[in-house]
């Protein structure tokens, strides 16, 4: 567990930052000491050339400097974008899997959280704490210092709901209505970073898994391409249920067919959805384990 005074790593294991952003870190790192963490930045946060902040062997490497440095009480994740895959081959995996550290990050970060369960069965979280300077800033602040540091789960408490069987519906509480649940251990994240792990040594075991999926980019069409591979990869046979993040541009466009009934049309009638706004792109969202197992009231047992 963090505690008040540790030391916290801030990595960027995807794209870097450019450089005219430095105010935004110096911001961030300005609110990370106001409750209480002492961020220390890795070499490899600004971009050097085009997108690349180092290569993936350096980038990994600044990574296992913090799982191996036994100051690091955790490791966040400030990046975004394409690359992160790219440190999957130079992880140590022993030394994570013996580390009592957690990873958080998100959207691309989605193909190292999910390599990281697959080789060690060791949990992270998908949320970005970058997050806590933008316009939903100070709920967020709140939430992560009371999660962070005061050992509470205000960051995982996750508002959905269920899709009803045939239209695609909210399940409601009326007579005669069914519950829906669904129960299992949550892998996924951003759809289109998750499929980079397919057929690769890295991709979960999606066996009674719940699969979490959502999206910053593509409208339909696209989305549809992201849930063929998965259907052709035998996913919809396996899981034990879906969960819905955000469609960002799916949704600030209106593309149609919406996403609910794309994702009715793979799956059919009886495996549980479960739709959230609070997980994804959005500056509002909230953190969710992967690799822990789903809790319906919490979002997942932390």
């Amino acid at each position: 567990m963090i505690q008040t005074g540790d030391k916290i790593g801030i990595v960027c294991c995807s794209n870097g930052l450019k450089k005219e952003r430095a105010e935004e870190v110096g911001r961030l790192e300005k609110t990370l000491r106001a409750i209480g963490l002492e961020p220390v930045l890795s070499d490899y946060i600004y971009v050097m050339e085009g997108s690349f902040n180092g290569t993936g062997e350096e980038r990994a490497r600044a990574l296992m400097d913090f799982y191996k440095d036994d100051g690091i009480k955790g490791i966040f994740d400030i990046s975004g974008g394409d690359l992160a895959n790219g440190i999957l081959p130079y992880l140590d995996y022993d030394v994570i899997a013996g580390s009592g550290k957690t990873l958080w990050g998100y959207s691309d970060l989605t193909a190292v959280l999910n390599a990281i369960y697959a080789r060690t069965r060791k949990a992270c979280v998908l949320y970005q704490i970058r997050n806590m300077l933008y316009d939903c800033g100070e709920r967020q602040r709140a939430d992560f210092g009371n999660t962070v540091i005061n050992g509470r789960d205000d960051l995982f408490h996750i508002n959905y709901r269920f899709l009803s069987a045939d239209t695609g519906c909210q399940t409601g509480d009326t007579p005669g209505e069914r519950c829906m649940d669904m129960q299992g251990i949550v892998v996924g994240g951003n759809i289109r970073c998750l499929l980079k792990l397919a057929g690769t040594q890295y991709m979960p075991d999606l066996e009674d898994k719940i699969l979490l999926l959502e999206s910053y980019s593509g409208t339909s069409a696209r989305i549809e391409t992201y849930l063929c591979q998965l259907e052709q990869l035998g996913a919809f046979r396996k899981v034990a249920g879906i969960l819905l993040g955000t469609f960002t541009e799916m949704q600030q466009k209106k593309s149609a067919p919406s996403v609910e009934a794309l994702i009715r049309k793979f799956v059919g009638k009886n495996m549980p959805v479960a739709v959230t706004g609070q997980i994804g792109h959005g500056s509002d969202a909230k953190a969710v384990w992967i690799g822990k197992e789903w809790n319906r009231h919490r979002g997942g047992d932390n």
